[in-house]
């Protein structure tokens, strides 16, 4: 008699207790092997897909998309066993399925460069003509969700390529059947673009923001409502918590940048990877650490101590989409300014696709905040939890300044440092950003430095 096995929505994440189901890779009936993709979901901090450790015949599946399940729900049941595969399935998945008794492995698929295609399997329709597998317990299918409107073209039964969830959900709102549309994006993914232009076609206004209680006339005041849960959740609780419990100090310097920007021309003058600023920046803030590492550094509370960290990994904001984000360059203190510069544009395109793993958004000791992107000078950085510091770099203007006792224009930058005042005085934090201030205004301190 094969066994029926039920596998639970595995820990995906450090400090991720739920997962939103975006598109289910399996249906009822399918045969699936060891550590095939089974659901794709969505968790605060990525899109992930979720392999089963086990072979067989899915014989359940619990939760439609759209819904969220907490960290430890059933997520399928599979029989195990050949004799749970249908009579016509292939001697090879039956072998697969099979496996060395069906015991379950460690799952596979966390961490992974998901900048590669997924891996897929054909779905097997399941038909009238076709028996239920013979399993020890009852079956639940799950039954198909009828399109919210009618369309021109029946709809394929393929993935949906979409990636946005806010297209999803514009998508949603507006009853359009993402299965029918078209995208016009890279290798067909659906773009917000597509779907307004559906909604078009469909003559159906865009679907208008939800208000509170419009119809009672005693209402104070209306206004959009926006859950707290997903990304924005899970930087509103981390912000939150950094404020709570880090004693926070902010202090900054204007620098002049000129020669810093000169010699990133003059790097890229010459065949080879191109040089980011960012990337500059990030090398003057790792040498900088070598000589303060009082802000590579946490506080653990529980013991009572600041613990100093031997390795730099450095996070950097990018907006997306989903909302901002921080990937984390693993140590950065070992990377000349080419491989940093390749390791941002390469974390930077899977923030902006919605690929990137928990592990590429965990695990920063240290933080550079480029809010200059969006025009601004200045700000105080609210320092990422549970890191001690994080280092904010305004916009690169042209200014008045006095250069070699004359008035001349430069491009100047501000520079603002947040620190953790537990884990060091205004001293070494005015220390580590005059440092990185004399090595923007000057390059060769960066050099002598080495």
């Amino acid at each position: 008699m094969p066994q029926v096995m039920e596998f639970k929505l595995p820990d995906l994440g450090e400090g991720l207790t739920e997962a939103e189901i975006v598109r289910w890779l399996v249906a009822v009936g399918d045969v699936v092997a060891i550590d095939q993709p089974v659901v794709e979901v969505e968790t605060a901090k990525a899109m992930v897909e979720v392999p089963c450790p086990y072979g067989g015949v899915v014989t359940a599946r619990f939760g439609e998309e759209g819904t969220e399940l907490p960290v430890g729900a059933p997520l399928i049941t599979v029989a195990v066993g050949a004799s749970s595969l249908p009579a016509e399935a292939p001697a090879a998945q039956a072998a697969e399925a099979e496996g060395a008794g069906n015991v379950p492995r460690p799952l596979i698929g966390y961490g992974e460069d998901h900048s590669r295609p997924a891996r897929r399997r054909r779905v097997r329709p399941v038909t009238a003509a076709v028996s239920a597998p013979a399993v020890a317990a009852p079956v639940a299918p799950v039954a198909p969700v009828a399109p919210a409107v009618p369309v021109a073209a029946p709809a394929p039964s393929g993935p949906v390529p979409v990636i946005s969830p806010l297209v999803r959900k514009l998508a949603k709102d507006g009853g359009v059947d993402l299965r029918a549309l078209t995208g016009s994006g890279p290798d067909g993914l659906i773009l917000r673009a597509d779907v307004e232009a559906a909604l078009a076609a469909l003559g159906a206004p865009e679907p208008a923001p939800a208000v509170a209680a419009a119809a009672a006339p005693t209402a104070a005041a209306q206004g959009e409502r926006i859950p707290l849960k997903g990304l924005r959740g899970l930087v509103a609780d981390k912000l939150s918590r950094s404020r709570r419990e880090i004693p926070d100090a902010t202090c900054w310097v204007d620098a002049d940048a000129t020669e810093l920007m000169a010699a990133r021309a003059a790097m890229n003058a010459v065949d080879g990877p191109k040089i980011s600023v960012l990337a500059l920046l990030a090398r003057i803030c790792t040498a900088a650490l070598a000589r303060y590492p009082e802000l590579n550094s946490t506080v653990d509370l529980e013991a009572n101590e600041i613990v100093r960290l031997s390795a730099v990994h450095l996070g950097f904001a990018a907006q997306t989409e989903r909302g901002l984000m921080v990937p984390v360059v693993r140590d950065a203190q070992h990377r000349s300014p080419e491989s940093l510069s390749a390791e941002f544009a390469r974390l930077t395109e899977l923030a902006r696709t919605g690929k990137l793993t928990p592990a590429d958004l965990t695990g920063g000791t240290f933080t550079l905040n480029n809010y200059g992107v969006f025009g601004v000078d200045g700000s105080t950085p609210i320092i990422n939890h549970p890191e001690a510091a994080m280092l904010g770099v305004g916009r690169i203007v042209p200014k008045p300044w006095v250069h070699e006792g004359e008035l001349a224009v430069r491009k100047v930058v501000q520079l603002s440092l947040t620190f953790d005042h537990r884990v060091c005085d205004g001293g070494t934090a005015g220390g580590f950003l005059r440092y990185v201030a004399d090595c923007v205004e000057s390059p060769a301190v960066l050099l002598r430095s080495l």
